[in-house]
């Protein structure tokens, strides 16, 4: 519902928020939606491998390239609906060619024409690959999820909270038990898409596994549409990326101006709308050359309501300061792009390596899909994440003084460790499969290792996820201006989008340059690969990636920490200095 207006002209439209009603028809489609879209997604990786008999570095590469544009498409999403369409059009759209994405997905695996034929007994090298017709037709059907996930993914939270009075108590309650229940369907339907729906896709059809998550994103869709009338629907008021770029142009084109020597924060143009939800900043020297882009000067203009009629050629302090806050950030969101690239090789490696092991649950018993076995991860993180927030903030509360026990950069720290050391863990578990896998075998041996053996690594990467992606998230948070919070979680997504480039591109330069000589690392076949040792690459990366994130860290300077005003300095960031 849009914003009922008064009978005063003069006065501000009044909003009818229905909070709690429009909850269902959010949350509806929220798991609905998750539940096709991590129905697909969880078990792509082995479709692409059995089904279109595509090898498995080919496959990690389609991977890679399909998942770094669809985090990166979020970003352009949310600039879009920020400037031009809103969350209300922008989720609608996207689901639609989430629809028209999976029912193409669905179609190649039910019409003959759209697929290779099945492997023979004959093993690998007798399988044919998909004709060019064919990829065509498979990846047009990732470009209409891409779409999808650019619209869905920054835009659903957002829009729910929306609904909610954020000036009133009941209305911030509101949100807070909303953003509880939104993380509660997305975990239920990522649990029931590994284990469910890739048990039918493994085991019963690819068709009839393929096709539920088609059509439960349809009733996703019927399920959203159902609740327009009652939705409030904030009308697009301007990207806050622009302003990002507004002083950037304008510091460039001031760079022959000398800024103030003295009292520089009390010289330079400030402005700072009525209506602004955005909280004051105090002026910093930091990254000054920025600073230029408030000097005033006789030719700029400004309007009657104070504002600079030229925001590319004059910005305000407050302004600026916004945009210091995302340049800060930028160094710390450059270390989460190798800790993605670290979560990643479960969702690939692992997925391999389970592969050839042993899945069964008892001697001939139910043999569990490769895929699945990343529940394992889910627990570990939903286990982790109560037990944290019970007993051990606490005790860190006892033992450090702080509210929160450790600070978002020493959680996000501790994550980054944790995935070295599951990289490690990885390692040492693939060379005891392949010393239990048989020899002298025309296809790829299983070996009798149990894949349970797997599922250290994957309780690690969990732990890890609980620690960094959660703090990582918190961190953009409250660390980009207030305008900017529908664009947080587009970093946090740009930074999966980067890992999944810099994986691919990883994965290529690691087999290019090892396929001869001594012994290709990444072999079709694992038993006749050296995985371990680009386990160990990646461990030494991160190593070396840990290092660079603390610097950082050290060095970091939170919002609100001003030169001009040193009471704004948080006990947080003046504990950062202590990180070590």
């Amino acid at each position: 519902m849009e914003a009922e207006t008064s009978s005063s002209v003069n006065e501000q439209p009044t909003i009818k928020y229905r909070g709690i009603k429009a909850m269902p028809y959010i949350l509806g489609n929220e798991t609905f939606e998750k539940l096709g879209a991590m129905g697909t997604a969880s078990n792509l990786f082995v479709f692409l491998m059995q089904f279109f008999n595509l090898k498995h570095i080919t496959a990690i590469k389609v991977m890679s390239v399909f998942g770094g544009t669809a985090n990166f498409a979020p970003l352009i999403g949310a600039f879009l609906s920020d400037t031009y369409f809103g969350r209300y059009k922008t989720i609608g759209f996207a689901s639609i060619c989430s629809v028209l994405g999976m029912t193409m997905l669905t179609l190649t695996t039910i019409i003959d024409k759209l697929h290779p034929p099945s492997c023979q007994m004959g093993g690998v090298a007798t399988c044919v690959g998909p004709s060019p017709m064919q990829l065509t037709f498979l990846f047009a059907s990732f470009g209409f999820l891409i779409i999808g996930a650019g619209g869905i993914r920054p835009c659903n939270l957002a829009f729910g909270a929306d609904q909610f009075n954020p000036n009133i108590e009941a209305g911030k309650r509101g949100v807070s038990s909303f953003i509880n229940w939104y993380n509660f369907t997305f975990t239920l339907a990522l649990m029931v898409s590994v284990t469910l729906l890739v048990h039918i896709q493994s085991n019963v059809s690819w068709s009839i596994g393929l096709g539920i998550p088609t059509c439960l994103m349809l009733v996703s869709i019927i399920i959203f549409f159902m609740g327009s009338r009652i939705y409030v629907k904030v009308k697009p008021e301007g990207s806050p990326l622009t302003s990002v770029a507004q002083v950037l142009v304008a510091a460039i084109r001031n760079r022959r101006l000398k800024l103030p020597v003295d009292d520089a924060h009390l010289r330079l143009f400030n402005y700072v709308p009525c209506n602004s939800i955005v909280s004051t900043l105090p002026y910093t020297e930091h990254l000054r050359f920025l600073n230029k882009a408030a000097i005033l000067t006789s030719e700029d203009q400004i309007n009657i309501d104070g504002s600079p009629a030229n925001p590319w050629k004059l910005c305000s302090i407050q302004t600026v300061e916004e945009v210091k806050c995302v340049m800060r950030v930028l160094p710390i969101w450059a270390s989460a792009i190798l800790y993605h690239v670290a979560i990643n090789q479960q969702a690939s490696f692992g997925v391999l390596q389970a592969l050839q092991a042993d899945r069964h649950v008892r001697n001939g018993g139910y043999e569990i899909p490769s895929a699945s076995f990343a529940v394992f991860q889910m627990i570990s993180l939903t286990i982790w994440i109560p037990i944290y927030d019970r007993i051990v903030v606490p005790l860190l509360r006892k033992l450090t003084g702080r509210e929160g026990g450790l600070t978002l950069l020493q959680r996000m720290g501790a994550g980054l460790f944790l995935t070295t050391m599951a990289l490690l863990v990885s390692a040492t578990v693939e060379e005891y499969r392949k010393n239990l896998a048989p020899t002298n075998t025309n296809g790829s041996a299983i070996s009798s290792m149990s894949a349970f053996w797997l599922v250290p690594q994957l309780a690690i990467t969990g732990l890890a996820e609980g620690f960094n992606s959660v703090g990582q998230m918190e961190f953009y948070y409250q660390q980009l201006p207030e305008n900017m919070r529908s664009v947080a979680g587009a970093f946090y997504f740009c930074g999966m989008a980067t890992a999944s480039f810099v994986d691919g591109l990883l994965v290529s330069l690691v087999h290019e340059k090892t396929k001869g000589g001594s012994g290709d690392w990444l072999a079709e076949d694992l038993n006749k690969g050296k995985l371990e040792y680009y386990y160990y690459l990646i461990a030494m990366l991160g190593a070396l990636n840990f290092g660079y994130f603390l610097v950082c860290a050290y060095w970091y300077r939170y919002k609100g920490d001003g030169e001009t005003n040193v009471q704004l300095r948080t006990q947080e960031s003046i504990s950062d200095k202590d990180f070590f």
